[in-house]
């Protein structure tokens, strides 16, 4: 028997007051779309099946990378029609999921318990519990415990309006019976529109068991339709990443300033300091120091490293050893040797730097390739761009740039080159020799400092 995902994500979201599709908001760096696509691949579908509409082909540009088959509903005209739009594309013998758009935080688990008690005569429906169920759909039961219809809030008498059993909206159930449910739904209600929901009804009334499981947190069920419920979430998500990390051993200094957007990888003793964020695919090695306030993307980062307060990286490797920062910024395509330092109002791009190398102060290296135990002065810059093109500069081992240099690329310095301070260099330099461009240095004694000599109007 095969296995279907239908993704409901047609909603227009016009409480989120943006011109962005309601699925395409994120949530820790990732589409609230992502986040369920990405959730059902772990159950191992025959397919999965996106429902789109409002700013559907926004929605499917920005998304195309995700492995569903797109359905357009042209019309919204409620949860059981988006269904509908979907059958054609479920082969007959299926089961079939429905999950919705905007309702990230949804768990693997949860989701196969759902489907464990579910069979060909029988379908599966999330529900639960809530102290405060207003605006949700109302589980009613029968005198033996057995559900036997949902009734949305707006259609609820006062009765049941005090169940606190819930509907998620999550149900499994077989193609065939879902099928014929969805040909009989009518759009006879206070919204005027065809209710999934109304499929549970006709199940009781064919004999057919409904069984029911639960989440095992509210979180995971709850939907986004404003930015309040959105940064909700936010929170949520990231307090559970928090807790994650210092179980396996990592120190937050403050967990509730803490921010994963991405997938983050790290070994035990690493601290991490207050309003660090990481994106994208971030390893971290064991006993690492992460200083406040820096953001850290798409980076390798091995032991004993330390990252001073507020630096930029990106797309870079840094090996074990190393002390960046603070203040300093490491561009796409750079690699750290080990035990590297770089300092304050470092910048440094597409280049690589050898092992006990120094760029301690105020310097920018870019296109470059730096050897062992290089010092590298304050000020110093490698002009890597003509104004058409970029160059390298490849500077050898145990070579002393000193302070305010300027290397011309493309150019090359050879091992144990010393470059003395306010230096141009515009050719290639030889090993072990000392490279002096600057201006003879002239005083005058008979120069007097301009002084002051009464009102003077510069208007």
């Amino acid at each position: 028997m095969s296995f279907h995902v239908v993704i409901l994500a047609a909603g227009q979201g016009t409480r989120m007051r943006s011109r962005l599709p309601k699925v395409l908001h994120p949530l820790a760096g990732t589409p609230l779309l992502t986040h369920v696509v990405n959730t059902a691949q772990t159950l191992n579908p025959s397919k999965i099946h996106v429902v789109y509409g409002h700013g559907g082909e926004h929605v499917r540009t920005a998304l195309s990378a995700l492995p569903v088959n797109w359905i357009e509903q042209a019309q919204q005209l409620g949860t059981g029609h988006a269904v509908v739009q979907a059958m054609s594309h479920v082969s007959d013998d299926a089961e079939v999921l429905v999950l919705y758009g905007d309702v990230p935080l949804i768990q693997p688990d949860t989701l196969r318990r759902l489907l464990n008690v579910t069979n060909g005569k029988s379908m599966a429906l999330l529900t639960a519990h809530l102290e405060e169920p207003f605006g949700y759909g109302r589980i009613i039961r029968d005198a033996s415990g057995n559900v036997i219809r949902i009734v949305e809030q707006k259609d609820a008498s006062s009765e049941e309006s005090n169940v606190n059993e819930i509907n998620t909206g999550i149900l499994a159930a077989h193609n065939g019976d879902l099928q014929r449910w969805l040909g009989r739904l009518d759009n006879q209600n206070a919204q005027q529109e065809y209710y999934l929901t109304d499929v549970i009804a006709m199940a009781a009334e064919e004999g057919m068991a409904i069984n029911t499981t639960e989440p095992t947190s509210i979180e995971e069920i709850l939907g986004v339709n404003n930015r309040v419920q959105l940064a909700q979430l936010e929170r949520y998500y990231q307090k559970k990443q928090a807790e994650r990390f210092l179980l396996e051993g990592v120190t937050l200094l403050d967990p509730a300033r803490f921010d994963v957007r991405g997938h983050l990888d790290v070994g035990p003793d690493t601290v991490i300091d207050i309003n660090t964020v990481f994106e994208g695919t971030v390893k971290i090695g064991s006993g690492v120091k992460i200083g406040p306030n820096t953001f850290i993307k798409n980076v390798t980062i091995g032991d004993d490293v330390e990252i001073l307060a507020n630096c930029v990286i990106e797309d870079a490797e840094i090996g074990a050893g190393c002390r960046v920062g603070p203040f300093a910024r490491l561009r796409p395509q750079t690699t750290l040797a080990e035990n590297v330092h770089v300092g304050n109002f470092v910048e440094i791009k597409k280049s690589d730097v050898a092992q006990g190398s120094k760029i301690n102060h105020l310097s920018y290296v870019g296109d470059s390739t730096v050897g062992r135990d290089v010092n590298i002065g304050a000020g110093t810059i490698t002009c890597n761009y003509d104004g058409a093109y970029k160059h390298k500069t490849v500077i050898g081992d145990r070579v002393f740039v000193g302070s305010d240099t300027q290397l011309v690329a493309p150019v090359r310095v050879g091992a144990g080159a010393t470059i003395g301070a306010g230096t141009t260099v515009t050719k290639d330099v030889p090993e072990d020799v000392l490279v002096i461009s600057r201006v003879p240095q002239r005083i005058s004694t008979s120069w007097n400092r301009p002084k002051k000599t009464g009102e003077r109007n510069d208007g």
